[in-house]
């Protein structure tokens, strides 16, 4: 059996839309838009470069269906110039792009092949003395162990699994096709090729089972590189894996500690000092970063009353630092410096505030009225919610408004409480 590479990518989410950033820079939001398509073009430089036998995406090639056809037509000429170079691409449909949320298609190049959604479909690759088994998904929501179809290994022969599964599950994703590692062992495979979690981890190291993670971050919970792994096939083993960085624009969140800052001077250095090096390991990449400040520091409550200036401010700073620099948010965990007098004052507002956060009743009776807000609200605004899964992100907006009230409660917020620009 000769050696050999391939590559191993997943949850592309080709022009996956963005929510909120237009809303802080247009121009910048632009670049992070593009991201996606810039990533794929450069999955596909890195597998001829390393002159891949081949190429597998284990679900979510699509972020849902096609706005037009111009996605479609992205992938078939990018894609072109893998097969063009002696290249074959083997993926499956995830719940992203399962046939079911896919409406448009077109002819796939030649040498790209999409394996089955009504069972598990095994390829031979001859040559390589290669068994590629696999399954895609016709539906969004998928509660079936998949896994156990999974037929045993060729004997004597390199097998690779393919499959889109949230596993015993993993924080952040909907269980999906959900299976154990044992389920995955027990077909002696040589290697699994896992999608659906957008976080790299070799989750078995032999055989190994692998997620790449996605190619692309697309939110600010997806910081850091993002790309896929190059797998070296030897004697029908796997000799190494290699996390290819392939993210054409990132995201970050990074946590300042501002309690000794007096000054609105030191409070900007202290940022200055710590977006440096986040910018620097960018590599020249558009970035988008959350600044969290935390300590207790005298300007607690103007920072609250202002809350827009102030993130101006930041943004300010930032560009200084390199021109695709996107300050997507600014969180305040600070708190005002520790009195006695000031602790009694506000201890029972603390209280039931907290109280406040913790009752599930009151986040959905939020949750309900929002919804009936957002109606109404104009784009704007929308813009500007974060959302989770359940719609906006309740607490983030309880806490910005516990902020807001003890920031005007606080005797040296004066006359900035009365013309802040709020939360």
């Amino acid at each position: 059996m000769p050696d050999f590479t391939f590559v191993h990518a997943a949850d592309i989410h080709l022009d996956s839309p963005l929510r909120g950033l237009y809303a802080r820079d247009s121009e910048l939001a632009h670049l992070f838009v593009q991201a996606s398509r810039k990533a794929y073009s450069a999955l596909i430089d890195a597998a001829i470069e390393a002159e891949a036998r081949f190429l597998i995406i284990a679900g979510d090639l699509y972020d849902g269906d096609w706005k037009d056809y111009s996605t479609g037509q992205f992938f078939v000429r990018e894609t072109a110039r893998l097969t063009r170079a002696g290249g074959r691409v083997f993926l499956i449909r995830g719940n992203h792009d399962a046939t079911s949320e896919i409406s448009r298609r077109l002819p796939l190049p030649e040498g790209v092949h999409e394996l089955s959604v009504r069972s598990v479909q095994s390829i031979e690759l001859a040559e390589l003395e290669t068994v590629i088994h696999g399954r895609g998904f016709a539906q969004r929501q998928v509660q079936d162990n998949v896994a156990l179809e999974f037929p045993p290994a060729r004997p004597g022969w390199f097998n690779i699994g393919v499959l889109h599964t949230s596993l015993t599950g993993r924080a952040g994703h909907n269980d999906y096709a959900p299976c154990s590692v044992d389920d995955l062992l027990r077909t002696g495979y040589q290697y699994w090729a896992l999608g659906h979690v957008h976080a790299r981890e070799v989750v078995h190291e032999d055989p190994p089972i692998v997620f790449p993670g996605n190619l692309q971050g697309r939110h600010i919970r997806e910081t850091g590189p993002k790309g896929a792994t190059l797998v070296t096939v030897e004697n029908h083993r796997v000799a190494g894996l290699e996390a290819l960085v392939l993210d054409a624009a990132r995201w970050e969140q990074v946590a300042i500690d501002v309690g000794g800052c007096t000054d609105e001077t030191a409070l900007h250095d202290a940022v200055r000092a710590q977006l440096t090096p986040v910018v620097a390991g960018c590599d020249g990449r558009p970035l988008a970063v959350r600044i969290r400040l935390h300590g207790a520091t005298g300007l607690h409550a103007a920072m609250a009353a202002h809350r827009e200036q102030f993130r101006q401010d930041l943004q300010a700073i930032a560009a200084e630092l390199a021109i695709d620099v996107l300050v997507e948010d600014v969180r305040l965990e600070t708190a005002m410096p520790a009195t006695a007098a000031l602790a009694v004052q506000l201890a029972d507002l603390e209280d039931a505030f907290r109280t406040v956060l913790a009752d599930p009743a009151f986040e959905q009776a939020l949750r309900e009225d929002l919804a009936a807000i957002r109606q109404k609200a104009p784009k704007e605004v929308l813009d500007l919610l974060e959302e989770d899964e359940r719609g906006p992100d309740v607490k983030r907006l309880l806490a910005a408004a516990r902020d807001l009230v003890l920031a005007r409660l606080e005797p040296e917020a004066g006359t900035g409480a009365e013309t802040g620009d709020g939360a």
